[in-house]
C-alpha cells in the first residue's frame, strides 16, 4: 500500500485497468479507490468482452432490453455507458478533490470506426451524452484518422483519452492535435479549465514486439518500452514548456497527462513492477491491471522520479536497437495496426455475446 501512496506522492496518478458490474456492485472499486490510491478508471473493447463474457451481472439488463427489442449495437452502448456512469458516480468525489484533474473514467468509441473521423466524432458525442458526466474521458485511437477526430472533439468541449500512441512521431502528432483542440474550445467559448486529456503511451507491447526480434538473451531484451516512454516524456516536457502551451495555461489549460499504458508484464523474466517504478515522473498517470496494481503494493519500491534523468541512457537503447538492425518506425506501425485490430476483434466478440445473451433472453 506504501508503495501506490508513495506514487501519488512522487506526482504519478494510479489508476486500474479495469471495470465490470461485478466490481462495482461488490463495493471493489470503492475500495480499490479507498485503500489503494486509485484515482481514476480506463477500459477498452477487450475489458467489456471479458465482463460482458459472464453474463450473470448482465441479465436484467439484457431480459429489459430483449423485451424493448433493442438492436445489438445499442444493447452494447446502453450496457457498457451504465457500467462507466456507474464508476464516474464512484470516482466523483476524487473528480471534486483534484478540481477535475482525476476521478476520470474512459470509455472507448467502437474501434471500427478507427479510420473514420467523421464517425469518430459523432460516436464520441453520443457517448459523452449518454454518460452524462463531468469525469468522462472519450478514448479516441491515435490513428491518422483519429489527430483530427481529437482536435474537433475536444473542440466541442468533450475530454478525451488518447490511446494505442506507441510512436514517439505521432505522440508529437497528438499533442498538436490536442493543443488544436484547446485553442478551438477556447475560441468557441468552452471553460478550458474543465476539459481534461491525456495521452496513453503503450509501454510493454513495444517490449513484446521488439524482445521477439531480437531473441532469447540478447542484451537489449526489455529495454525498449521504458526507453521510448522515458523519451515520450521528454517530448511533453518540450511541448508543455512552449509559448503556445503558456497562452493556453494562461486561459485556464490543464496540461494533457502522459499516462502509460500496457503496464502488465508479460514476459515472467522481467520484475512485475517494472513498468510503473521505471515510469515515475510528475504529472504522469499510470493505468494498471489488478494484478499489477497488487504487485506494486506488495513489493513495488519506488525511488522517486526515473525518468527525467534518464533521457540520454534511453536515446542510447534506441540507437543500439537500430545498430542491432530494428527497425524503430515499422515496429511501432504495426504495433498499432495489430492494436486497433485487437480491439476491433474484441469488440465483434463483445457484440457476438450481447447477441447471443439478447436471443436467450427473448425466448426465456
Amino acid at each position: 500500500m506504501s508503495a501506490l501512496a508513495d506514487l501519488s506522492a512522487a506526482g504519478v496518478a494510479v489508476w486500474l485497468d479495469d471495470l465490470s458490474r461485478e466490481r462495482l456492485r461488490s463495493g471493489n472499486l470503492a475500495e480499490l479507490v479507498r485503500d489503494r490510491s486509485v484515482v481514476g478508471v480506463t477500459t477498452n473493447p477487450s475489458i467489456f468482452q471479458a465482463a460482458l463474457s459472464d453474463g450473470a451481472a448482465y441479465d436484467d439488463q439484457v431480459a429489459d432490453l430483449a423485451l424493448r427489442g433493442t438492436d445489438v449495437a445499442e444493447a452494447v452502448r446502453m450496457l457498457t455507458t451504465y457500467d462507466v456512469r456507474w464508476a464516474c458516480d464512484v470516482l466523483r468525489e476524487v473528480h471534486d478533490r483534484t478540481d477535475g484533474v482525476d476521478g476520470r473514467v474512459s470509455i472507448e468509441v467502437d474501434p471500427r470506426v478507427a479510420h473514420d473521423p467523421e464517425r469518430t466524432v459523432a460516436e464520441a458525442k453520443a457517448l459523452w451524452w449518454l454518460v452524462d458526466r463531468p469525469n468522462l474521458f472519450i478514448k479516441i485511437p491515435a490513428t491518422l484518422a483519429g489527430l483530427p477526430a481529437i482536435t474537433r472533439v475536444l473542440a466541442q468541449g468533450i475530454s478525451v483519452n488518447v490511446t494505442l500512441i506507441f510512436s514517439l512521431a505521432r505522440y508529437d502528432a497528438v499533442m498538436d492535435a490536442y493543443l488544436d483542440g484547446m485553442e478551438q474550445a477556447k475560441a468557441n467559448g468552452h471553460d478550458l479549465s474543465r476539459l481534461g486529456s491525456v495521452a496513453s503511451f503503450f509501454v510493454s507491447r513495444v517490449d513484446s514486439a521488439i524482445d521477439g526480434l531480437l531473441g532469447e538473451g540478447h542484451e537489449l531484451r526489455g529495454q525498449a518500452g521504458i526507453a521510448n516512454a522515458r523519451l515520450a516524456y521528454q517530448h511533453y516536457e518540450a511541448v508543455f514548456t512552449s509559448d503556445r502551451w503558456k497562452a493556453l495555461e494562461a486561459a485556464g489549460a490543464r496540461p494533457q497527462r502522459p499516462l502509460w499504458a500496457s503496464t502488465g508484464v508479460k514476459d515472467p523474466a522481467y520484475d512485475d513492477t517494472q513498468y510503473v517504478v521505471e515510469l515515475v515522473a510528475p504529472g504522469t498517470v499510470n493505468t494498471m491491471p489488478e494484478k499489477t496494481l497488487e504487485a506494486v503494493a506488495d513489493h513495488g519500491v519506488v525511488r522517486g522520479d526515473t525518468v527525467t534523468g534518464a533521457y540520454a541512457e534511453a536515446q542510447q537503447v534506441l540507437d543500439a536497437l537500430k545498430a542491432a538492425g530494428i527497425d524503430y518506425d515499422e515496429v511501432v506501425e504495426q504495433l498499432e495496426v495489430e492494436g486497433v485490430s485487437k480491439f476491433e476483434a474484441s469488440w465483434d466478440e463483445l457484440v457476438a455475446s450481447v447477441t447471443e445473451q439478447l436471443a436467450k433472453a427473448a425466448v426465456a
